[in-house]
């Protein structure tokens, strides 16, 4: 049985600090969602470490959207589900195409981000899967470090709002099915503490660290989605964890990221002999969506016996390189590549989960009160494969639709006082001793060689023999974050492979090498959830991910 609650506590002897709203994490979700509610509510912003340490200052591309002259939200809404590879949720992909544009233009002129131009209008850049150029970008390739910088310059002015940094969210507090806040641990003392509200956002980005390999951050370890699972909620999708094509592949290096937007300008991918290998597999070779490339890629490198290949930039001129891409261009030259005269070493690398927590339109998720927005969040609107440049684009539109649901659940007299019965938890009762710094570094590489793009029935076992031999740690009783995060990744992992094993085909980011085609059965979503019996998973068909709308405000 995993046990509802990470630590034992009871609400009544924790130091408390009531509110309107919590928002967990400080990526442009998060951000976007805490700026609008502190108009109108009182909020606590909580980051498990700092402000800017999140996944959104490492996004360089830049942010999607049907800005351009000759573009369109049907020609938007076009790509987003062929990339999707048959699960996207259209109502949710129109939304995001129809409300996306005003989004980014809220965001240069009432937020003061500051986009790239030419001739007075939007620099618009091409990327993967992207019919046209609709990518707009910052600094060249600083887009999330720009978003980020902006959004937090117009937080720190405002009196409603409270920042907790270095905090850890440990679970979602319930009783009878709503929200009633979270707990969170000072990480520097280690004291528990009970921020109380009615409402709660999870913003707490994806999960790309229970991979050895990836773009993520460290902070990235999927809280937000097992608190959630452990509440109640339900969890979609999660077998469809996103590689991007691209990381540099230097020793001692961690994966950086580079920018889908390079290829966009017109860098291909290249052998160790200089050969093209995306002519011939997808009519927009280099500019295919990621699950293409990705696929190729590992077959290439698979029948080369090689570790990685290249992305041959040195066809575009120097300086363009330099002005466009400074970042990678400066990255690049640190680690002893000029990128204008040599082919930069890349391979994939786990980025983006396009599952997670099960929302509605509204951001809504089972249990009353919780919301979800941002990578966390699963409203169907990527698929079985996210859409370059979809990701930023998400958080803005959806945050703003959560902040409209809480406004109008208080038009509609929805009582927002916390309610608050005693809560205790005392299942927690014994220690497990071990290094949870070498279990997570076990548990990556595990992920690594069994859940990689390239699965199959065995690796897929391999991968849960290793989980099952350490499903005590999710029992046993931590008293830091560290100790949380692996419990967290632990539960998301076998999550995660008992989804891989059911979909027996190949759709999007998951590839059964045992089962390499698609499936038309299994256009439906695996969703999870956790009750009293224990861990239980449905079928639900595309259109229906939800269901019907979580309507509980109305139930108040």
């Amino acid at each position: 049985m995993i046990p509802r609650y990470l630590v034992n506590f009871d609400l009544e002897e924790l130091p408390t600090t009531d509110c309107e709203l919590v928002v967990v994490g400080s990526g442009v979700a998060g951000l976007s969602t805490a700026l609008r509610a502190a108009r109108r509510f009182r909020v606590v912003l909580v980051t498990k470490t700092t402000l800017t340490a999140t996944a959104t200052k490492f996004a360089q591309g830049g942010i999607a959207s049907a800005l351009g002259a000759d573009d369109s939200p049907e020609l938007h809404f076009r790509d987003t589900v062929e990339a999707g590879k048959g699960l996207c949720e259209e109502e949710a992909v129109w939304v995001l195409v129809r409300e996306g544009p005003r989004r980014v233009t809220e965001l240069i002129e009432e937020v003061g981000a500051h986009f790239d131009v030419v001739d007075g209008h939007l620099d618009l850049t091409m990327e993967g899967g992207h019919s046209r150029r609709r990518v707009a970008h910052a600094q060249g390739d600083a887009t999330g470090s720009e978003l980020e910088a902006c959004l937090i310059r117009r937080l720190v002015y405002n009196k409603r709002l409270q920042v907790l940094e270095d905090y850890y969210a440990v679970d979602v507090v319930t009783h009878e099915g709503r929200c009633l806040g979270i707990l969170a641990m000072d990480a520097d003392t280690g004291a528990l503490h009970y921020l109380r509200a009615p409402a709660v956002v999870l913003a707490t980005g994806g999960m790309g660290q229970l991979y050895a390999v990836t773009t993520n951050p460290e902070i990235c370890t999927g809280d937000g989605v097992a608190m959630a699972l452990r509440a109640g909620a339900e969890v979609a999708d999660v077998e469809f964890l996103q590689f991007h094509p691209t990381a540099l592949h230097v020793p001692e290096n961690p994966r950086w990221l580079i920018s889908e937007a390079l290829r966009g300008e017109g860098a291909v991918l290249v052998d160790h002999r200089g050969r093209r290998i995306m002519r011939g597999v997808h009519p927009l070779e280099d500019l295919a969506p990621r699950d293409v490339v990705v696929n190729e890629m590992v077959r290439v490198m698979k029948e080369l016996d090689r570790d990685h290949l290249f992305l041959d930039a040195t066809r575009i001129p120097a300086e363009t390189l330099k002005a466009r891409f400074p970042s990678i261009y400066r990255h690049c030259l640190e680690a002893g590549l000029d990128i204008t005269q040599t082919p930069i070493p890349v391979s994939p690398a786990a980025h983006y989960m396009s599952g997670g927590v099960v929302t509605d339109l509204r951001g809504r998720t089972a249990i009353a009160g919780l919301y979800a927005c941002g990578e966390v969040a699963c409203t169907g609107v990527h698929g079985a494969n996210r859409l370059a440049s979809n990701s930023l684009l998400e958080g803005l539109v959806f945050s703003w639709r959560i902040m409209e649901d809480l406004e109008e659940s208080v038009a509609r007299g929805a009582d927002r006082r916390s309610r608050t019965p005693r809560v205790s938890y005392r299942k927690r009762r014994h220690h497990v001793p071990v290094d949870v710094t070498l279990l997570r570094r076990s548990l990556q590489q595990a992920m690594q060689d069994g859940v990689g793009f390239r699965r199959s029935r065995e690796s897929l076992t391999e991968a849960a023999r290793f989980l099952g031999k350490n499903r005590p740690i999710l029992e046993a009783s931590y008293l830091a974050p560290a100790g949380f995060e692996v419990q967290n990744m632990i539960l998301l992992a076998g999550l995660m492979v008992r989804a891989a094993l059911l979909r027996e085909e190949s759709r999007g980011c998951h590839f059964r090498v045992d089962f390499p085609g698609e499936a038309e059965f299994w256009r439906r979503h695996i969703v999870f959830r956790l009750g009293e019996d224990g861990l239980s998973w449905e079928l639900r068909p595309v259109g229906s991910l939800t269901g019907s709308d979580y309507r509980w405000w109305e139930e108040v």
